[in-house]
C-alpha cells in the first residue's frame, strides 16, 4: 500500500479525514492566500517543511476527493491557491529564478606557422612552439 496522504487515516480499509490535520491543511491554504510564503504558512500551523514539500502537499489532487478519499478542500480553494502560486511565480520570472545565459565560445580550429629551433632545452622549445599557436579564423 502506498503512503497515506497528510489529512487522512485508514480505518477499516477506508480513508477517513483526520480532522486535526485537515484543519491544518485548510489553515495552510488560508495562510498562503493571505500572503505568507509556503514555508511560513506551514510553520504557522506547526509543520516543518521545505518549500517544495508544502507546494506538493497543497497541489495534491486527493484533497479534492475521489473514489477513495473524501474531500478536504473545495475546488475553489484549490484553484485560488494555484492561481496565487502562478501569480507569484510570474512576479519573480526573470529576476529571481532565471539568469542570463552565458555563452562561451571554445575555439576548435587553430593555426601555427612552422617554428624554427630557438632553444636547446626541449621544454623551453615546446613552450615557445605552443606560444605560436593562434586561433584560426
Amino acid at each position: 500500500m502506498k503512503h497515506t496522504p497528510y489529512g487522512y487515516d485508514i480505518v477499516g480499509g477506508a480513508a477517513v479525514i483526520n480532522e486535526e490535520q485537515a484543519a491544518n491543511l485548510r489553515k495552510l491554504c488560508e495562510n498562503y492566500l493571505s500572503g505568507m510564503s509556503f514555508v511560513q504558512a506551514a510553520k504557522d500551523v506547526g509543520l516543518e517543511m521545505k518549500h517544495s514539500g508544502v507546494k506538493r502537499l497543497m497541489q495534491n489532487p486527493r484533497y479534492l476527493g475521489d473514489d477513495f478519499y473524501p474531500a478536504i478542500l473545495t475546488a475553489e480553494i484549490a484553484q485560488a491557491v494555484e492561481a496565487e502560486r502562478l501569480r507569484r511565480d510570474a512576479l519573480y520570472k526573470g529576476t529571481r529564478y532565471t539568469k542570463e545565459a552565458v555563452t562561451t565560445v571554445i575555439p576548435t580550429r587553430f593555426a601555427m606557422k612552422r617554428t624554427a629551433q630557438k632553444y636547446q632545452d626541449p621544454i623551453r622549445q615546446v613552450e615557445y612552439a605552443y606560444s605560436q599557436i593562434e586561433e584560426a579564423k
